[in-house]
């Protein structure tokens, strides 16, 4: 049986993310070592193209896209440059109402030649808690990053995240990195998500002065019943959510000197609001935190789904009419 794009894609995430190593994970799922390893390099080399088949038919085929959706995906790329082949994608069907798979918007890219270099990157390890949640509010992550403000010196980012949902609860920008500022976040976030006379989510963190000391737990339990999680140490996969969006973070702010905290602050919120809101995240379906995080996110999908049918249907009314052109054409010139 012939695998999709898409499957092979997610083979080669599974396989490469396993924690049971690469051949015994290929064995498991019954899949030839030398096979995964031509599409892994594929992958590698040439992004998504690569999982594409070898042989092509030159004709036109039913499912080709026509040509003006393919000149808009050409201009959102360039209007938005910092969108990858997969978000690109998800823009354009949730948008503009139109269903073109993420392997067909690469492939438009690169003939035009603005891909240069497949967008993946693959993980060595883990990023998420052993135990799933199963919808939002059942647990947030918490942890401080720091930043070098010129001029002011060292200041603490802390930030809580619904591990379920991925959504930013709440940030902000502290001088110190002590229990009282963890305090002072949780608080914050826990009016921001309207939680004051309902149950509280369980605090996942790693095991940082701040968040072991005697005077957080005390505080936690008394005024929220609100239960502590601490990762394994010298485990940093536990928290591993939060800490890649630190990183993703860091990698888009930390391009910027900053001279005063609101300067920093102002790229913060810049950040979080498109991390939040614009982001499409591929392990949540390609949906935005906020999509899930608010709940909308069955109805996008089913949408999308909606729109993939018309388009689909559509290419294939336009291969019948192309078809029918052609043989008439042949029939008149043969009379």
């Amino acid at each position: 049986m012939r695998l999709t794009v898409s499957e092979k894609q997610e083979i080669i995430h599974m396989v490469v993310r396993s924690e049971i190593g690469v051949n015994r994970t290929l064995r498991e799922i019954g899949l030839n070592k030398s096979t995964f390893y031509n599409w892994y390099h594929a992958y590698s080399e040439k992004g998504v193209e690569g999982l594409l088949p070898s042989k092509r038919c030159s004709n036109r085929q039913w499912n080709s896209i026509p040509q003006e959706q393919k000149n808009l995906v050409v201009k959102l790329a360039l209007d938005y440059p910092d969108l990858s082949s997969r978000e690109l994608a998800y823009k354009i069907t949730d948008e503009q109402q139109v269903f073109i798979s993420e392997s067909s918007v690469y492939r438009i890219l690169k003939s035009r030649g603005l891909i240069t270099a497949p967008a993946h990157i693959f993980l060595s390890a883990a990023d998420e808690f052993t135990d799933k949640t199963g919808f939002v509010h059942q647990m947030w992550q918490t942890d401080f990053t720091y930043f070098k403000i010129l001029g002011w010196g060292w200041y603490y980012l802390s930030t809580v995240l619904d591990d379920y949902s991925r959504y930013i609860v709440h940030w902000e920008l502290c001088v110190n990195m002590k229990a009282d500022d963890v305090k002072r976040t949780v608080d914050k976030a826990i009016i921001k998500a309207k939680l004051v006379t309902k149950q509280k989510p369980r605090l996942l963190s790693d095991n940082g002065s701040c968040y072991i000391a005697t005077e957080l737990k005390s505080y936690l339990k008394d005024n929220y019943q609100m239960e502590q999680v601490h990762g394994r140490p010298n485990h940093p996969q536990t928290q591993g959510k939060i800490e890649r969006y630190h990183r993703t973070m860091k990698n888009v702010v930390k391009l910027d000197n900053y001279f005063a905290p609101e300067e920093l602050e102002n790229a913060l919120e810049k950040f979080v609001y498109r991390y939040n809101n614009e982001r499409y995240h591929e392990s949540l379906n390609n949906l935005t935190p906020a999509d899930v995080y608010y709940g909308r996110g069955d109805q996008i999908l089913k949408e999308r789904e909606r729109l993939k049918k018309i388009s689909i249907l559509n290419r294939r009314k336009e291969y019948q009419k192309f078809k029918n052109s052609t043989n008439k054409e042949k029939h008149l010139s043969l009379n």
